[in-house]
């Protein structure tokens, strides 16, 4: 092919590649993702308000800052850090219902994260909670308020705006985008560290089952019955490994075309329901399924962009 040729065909290939990663939708797709996410948040975190509470009193022996929070040399007085936690459900409140937006979107998400931050500053880091921070980092800069919101009410004088753009189509591809790069950092890791592609006969797995049974019988807790009766049937741990390194490594495709989406969705939220049977671990961001809200809410391609 000669370099004439080649670069004649880049327009071409540029605007394939934005027609898939931002086609034009209709100002309901992230507005729906809005409404989901931002009830989630409020359920989320309202239900632990006494928890968060009582971490903010923990010894501050305990505290070990990560991320933003690491401009902290001591613990926030618990007063503050309470009504900062406070102050998230009201802007969650206000996101959900679409009210100032573009003022409220970007406060509400710098809080969470501070908030969820802070949280993991204590003892812990809990990975659950990244996809939900990322989410409302990207809603909380998309257009996601044009409409089934007090704004949309107020600027156009109707909840459903016949609104068409690129930007509604790319905000739940960027969501996608974010949570696919979290499965594929742990199908990566999972090579990288420890036994390498011997991770997939289900035997790290099955020991890892076998050892969270131990810990919670050794600290009075019930472990999962299901785990137990699973545990001598080695060749179950492999196809479970093998299923999981080919959702974790293959979840970029999800990007690539809606029906792979769809299928990632259905396979990772069935996932996270069976560790949560068989080992009563929860990730409750994944199990709500609304993390894999924006795969079923993809945009389909348009050719007359």
């Amino acid at each position: 092919m000669s370099l004439r040729s080649l670069l004649g065909s880049v327009p071409g290939l540029t605007a394939e590649v934005g027609r898939r990663l931002a086609p034009r939708s209709g100002a309901t797709t992230p507005a729906v993702l809005r409404i989901a996410v931002g009830a989630y948040h409020l359920w989320h975190v309202g239900s632990r308000r006494r928890l968060y509470r009582g971490v903010h009193r923990t010894d501050q022996e305990s505290f070990a800052p990560v991320g933003v929070v690491r401009v902290l040399k001591r613990p926030l007085p618990p007063v503050v850090a309470d009504r900062l936690v406070d102050a998230s459900l009201v802007t969650g409140a206000l996101v959900t219902a679409g009210v100032a937006h573009r003022v409220i979107g970007p406060l509400h998400a710098a809080l969470q994260t501070w908030n969820f931050t802070y949280r993991n500053s204590w003892s812990m880091v809990y990975h659950h909670e990244n996809a939900l921070v990322l989410h409302t980092v990207v809603l909380g800069v998309a257009p996601a308020a044009d409409a089934l919101s007090v704004d949309a009410l107020v600027r156009d004088g109707q909840l459903l705006p016949p609104r068409r753009s690129w930007m509604y189509g790319a905000t739940p591809m960027v969501m996608n985008a974010a949570v696919a790069m979290t499965y594929l950092l742990a199908g990566v890791a999972k090579l990288v560290r420890g036994e390498g592609v011997r991770w997939a006969d289900g035997e790290q797995m099955r020991g890892q089952v076998a050892f969270d049974a131990l810990r919670k019988t050794m600290l009075g807790e019930e472990p999962s019955p299901v785990g137990r009766a699973l545990y001598p049937h080695a060749w179950m741990f492999t196809g479970m490994a093998v299923i999981s390194l080919v959702l974790e490594l293959g979840a970029p495709l999800a990007l690539v075309d809606r029906r792979l989406g769809r299928v990632f969705a259905v396979g990772a939220f069935a996932m996270h329901w069976g560790i949560k049977v068989i080992m009563r671990i929860t990730f409750p961001y994944n199990l709500s399924g609304v993390m894999y809200l924006p795969l079923l809410l993809m945009p389909r391609p348009e050719r007359d962009r």
